[in-house]
């Protein structure tokens, strides 16, 4: 590892002006601090935090929609365990759920479908987050709620897509960035084709990346190398899971049930392309056309930064409420509340931080 940090500081001299990395992963972001990266490479290279952690980008108009769900009569809504406490325009779910309102935390969707079958009384709803990570597993869940005749199943999605949340920042004139630390579990999904246009339309290196100390100071060398050379290319440095092709099954079984839509995300605004919808004729499953779920949208809280911290143009400790007003027992902004939250991580690690 010293001969990579070695390479990586004659790189940045041959560079000779600073360079701004975004790491899009909020996995990513955290084991950037778990490791020291900031420590061991030099100063000229700023690392930038993304709009990758999914309970970040959720926006608020779906959190008061589940807590709609988890309201009504008959209606059992399930859930990831991190978005419990992610803020509402009123409450979070974790405070609906001590009012009374019918939410179970699952750590699978098989587990909603579970809950369902033994259940029959009651519409199981499985509140569906996440990226492209995620959703496979969504839809092979619908495969088997199909199979098994779980009539009583449904899905609210709220999943987003990667790579156009990318262009929008790309397209942003606020954001200034050199290169991108790519996911490595995204990308063993789609694959990198979905980057190219990255390097071909922006001439912005990025390199999809792991998530031991090595794959990022490896990839943040690559990176470097990229620019130093005039290149724009979209590498993999997680050779040992991420293929060209993804996993063509798992994104074949995704569209069998899903279809781009537009999407908001948290703290940016709709995004074209950004996010997954039932299709027409997975159109049971979905629980929006049962019930009316039209509520208003909602602004961020006053002085919360998280929006720009999701776009890269912010840190958070820019936010005059972090680590005061906001903190994970009593977060203001979503980004607070995830542990791959760049709130969160820079408050868990404030002692180490370096600009």
């Amino acid at each position: 590892m010293k001969g990579v940090a070695g390479r990586i500081k004659k790189l940045s001299d041959s560079i000779g002006k600073p360079v701004k990395l975004m790491e899009v992963c909020g996995t990513h972001t955290v084991a950037i601090f778990r490791h020291g990266i900031r420590d061991v490479i030099p100063k000229e290279i700023g690392l930038l935090s993304g709009p990758g952690c999914p309970v970040c980008v959720t926006p608020i108009k779906d959190v008061d929609a589940a807590i709609a769900i988890a309201g009504m009569d008959g209606c059992l809504l399930t859930t990831f365990g991190d978005m419990m406490r992610v803020p509402g325009s009123k409450q979070s779910l974790y405070h609906a759920q001590a009012e009374g309102a019918h939410i179970t935390i699952v750590y699978s969707p098989l587990d909603a479908l579970k809950i369902a079958h033994e259940n029959k009384d009651r519409k199981v709803i499985f509140f569906a987050t996440g990226f492209e990570t995620t959703s496979p597993s969504v839809a092979g869940t619908l495969f088997e709620a199909e199979r098994t005749g779980a009539d009583n199943f449904y899905i609210y999605s709220a999943h987003k897509i990667v790579p156009p949340a990318l262009k929008a920042l790309l397209d942003s004139p606020d954001l200034e960035i050199d290169g991108f630390i790519l996911p490595g579990h995204v990308t063993t999904i789609i694959g990198t084709q979905p980057y190219e246009f990255i390097a071909s339309d922006y001439k912005i290196p990025s390199v999809v990346t792991g998530f031991e100390a090595e794959d990022i100071l490896l990839s943040i060398m690559m990176l470097l190398d990229q620019i130093a050379s005039g290149r724009a290319e979209v590498g993999i440095q997680y050779t040992r899971v991420v293929k060209k092709e993804g996993n063509p099954k798992a994104m074949s079984l995704v569209d069998k049930y899903f279809e781009p839509c537009d999407a908001n995300w948290r703290g940016i605004g709709v995004i074209p392309g950004s996010g997954l919808k039932l299709r027409e004729s997975a159109g049971n499953w979905d629980v929006t056309r049962i019930f009316n779920l039209e509520l208003p949208d909602s602004e961020e809280p006053k002085a919360c930064l998280c929006g720009q911290v999701l776009r890269g143009i912010r840190i958070p400790t820019d936010c005059r409420l972090f680590g005061k007003a906001c903190t994970p027992e009593h977060p203001v902004g979503a980004c607070m509340v995830s542990t791959e939250g760049s709130c969160a991580a820079y408050y868990k690690y404030s002692g180490v931080i370096r600009h």
